[in-house]
């Protein structure tokens, strides 16, 4: 009984030794690359044109907001100045508009604000899509095993976020990369 125990740890062993030796050989070509997602993301061009597009598209309603806002601030400062020589009816309406108009600007900037997040979270979804796809069109192309994205540490030897930022670079000015 014995001797069959010791037969097999001793095929135990010679099992563990032939995995780990055929680990190592497998793991010899095999090619692993690191990029550092947030740095891709915020200065991959796609995100600067998405930005400014972004404003662009929102920026006559911030001004609508803007002269609201600016209208608003005259009729305050109209009633604190001559509040006390308004007749009754006069300073009651001027309230009233005053308050009409806080209403007013409140509602369109709570609008504005879910507008703006709405369409943010539509075009960085979009961002984040295509940077993902130049990082897996870079691997596929330069011979990848495993890209991994923001990994605790890593050495520099393998940080290929350069390389993606390069392709992401170039296929913004090829005209295809843009969001």
């Amino acid at each position: 009984m014995q001797s069959t125990s010791l037969e097999t740890a001793r095929i135990g062993l010679l099992l563990g030794a032939l995995l780990i030796a055929f680990t190592a050989s497998a793991q010899e070509g095999l090619r692993i690359g690191v990029v550092n997602a947030t740095r891709l993301f915020d200065q991959a061009p796609q995100t600067r044109s998405a930005t400014a597009a972004l404003e662009e598209e929102f920026a006559p309603r911030q001004r609508e907001l803007a002269a609201l806002q600016q209208s608003l601030q005259e009729k305050i400062e109209v009633y604190q100045r001559d509040a006390a020589v308004m007749g009754e009816t006069e300073r009651l309406n001027l309230e009233r508009e005053i308050r009409d108009e806080q209403r007013d600007m409140q509602r369109e900037q709570n609008e504005l604000n879910e507008d703006v997040n709405i369409r943010r979270n539509e075009v960085l979804t979009n961002l984040q899509q295509s940077i993902l796809q130049q990082v897996q069109i870079y691997a596929n192309d330069a011979g990848y095993d495993l890209v991994v994205a923001d990994a605790l540490y890593f050495s520099t030897a393998i940080d290929i976020t350069d390389d993606v930022l390069r392709g992401l670079e170039a296929s913004f000015a090829a005209g295809d990369g843009g969001s």
